[in-house]
């Protein structure tokens, strides 16, 4: 049976955040699929969904939900029918999607390190003792006072163009924002430097779009295929199943990455409690196609190593 493409009179759905970064992300889904399938953009929907992580935007993600604050609209959205497909930074999104939903897609994956932004400053050892360091992000936040228990740290919500701003306002002297939404948005003109993961291992998944769709939903699987990166999809299974094992959100301090080299994968994954006082770390490298299992026993290794009131200190905290 011929595939039921998608047309101007019957547009397929692209759910999304509102942000440049997410428009730009699912702009470049749907510029994927248009060129896999020989289709106009307008065969293509965007479809904006604000979510409760995009309007409450004053207080700290661990005050008001973790990582579903960025998912859950849309995903309710895809469940009654409103859009056909959702477009997610990986790095926001729970280990576990909702009943008739599946997240099986992956596009190819941008520089997954983190950049440091200063006007003044081109790494985080440059910084004056006392240096006020702003950041939303509880693991940037822990990794930055383990290294450097000396700077002060302030919260730094808001989409990349509004940290921007807090910085020109002198909120903070320098700040983080992921490498590959800086490329995503043509924006390799500011001030950054891009930070080695072994001075600072990225979030779990960072750079890495993910596009998650009704699972009976046989046109959308099939038209997604086409647009899949399985390397991509190697790397995230490995870094979300020691997530899950680690039972991540945004209340915890995580780092993971998983790099490929040939037929082998290497994974390295850091755990921390949120003032920096302790960190824990460990890698593992084997077959890619071990990479789940690897991510596993990392994580239960991790978990041995901190104690169980290492984590339990992480959700009262």
């Amino acid at each position: 049976m011929a595939l039921d493409l998608p047309s101007p009179d019957a547009a397929l759905r692209i759910g999304t955040r509102g942000s440049p970064l997410a428009l730009a992300q699912a702009n470049e889904t749907r510029d994927r699929l248009a060129a896999a399938f020989d289709l106009p953009h307008e065969a293509f929907e965007i479809v904006v969904i604000k979510t409760t992580g995009d309007r409450i935007i004053d207080r700290p993600l661990k005050e008001i939900g973790g990582k579903g604050l960025f998912t859950r609209e849309i995903e309710a959205a895809m469940v009654s029918g409103e859009i056909d497909l959702a477009v997610h930074s990986m790095k926001d999104m729970p280990t576990l999607q909702p009943e008739g939903l599946i997240l099986d897609t992956y596009l190819p994956r941008e520089d997954p390190r983190d950049a440091f932004i200063s006007p003044e400053f081109s790494r985080i050892a440059d910084l004056p003792e006392g240096a006020v360091v702003g950041t939303s992000s509880l693991r940037r936040r822990a990794q930055v006072q383990h290294r450097r228990p000396d700077l002060q740290v302030v919260e730094f919500r808001g989409n990349v163009q509004t940290r921007l701003r807090k910085l020109e306002d002198g909120v903070a002297r320098c700040t983080f924002l992921a490498c590959a939404g800086l490329n995503r948005l043509e924006m390799t003109d500011l001030p950054q430097t891009p930070v080695d993961p072994e001075d600072m291992l990225p979030a779990v998944a960072q750079g890495a779009i993910g596009i998650e769709r009704r699972i009976d939903d046989d046109r959308a699987a099939e038209m997604l295929a086409a647009i899949h990166d399985l390397e991509t999809a190697q790397r995230i299974a490995a870094e979300r199943a020691y997530l899950a094992a680690l039972d991540g959100s945004c209340e915890t301090p995580i780092a993971g990455l998983a790099l490929l080299d040939g037929d082998r994968l290497w994974l390295r994954g850091e755990v921390l409690r949120p003032d920096g006082s302790e960190a824990h770390s460990g890698e593992r490298e084997g077959s890619i196609a071990d990479g789940p299992d690897m991510g596993r026993d990392l994580a239960r290794e991790l978990l041995d190593r901190a104690g169980t009131d290492f984590f339990d200190w992480i959700a009262s905290a």
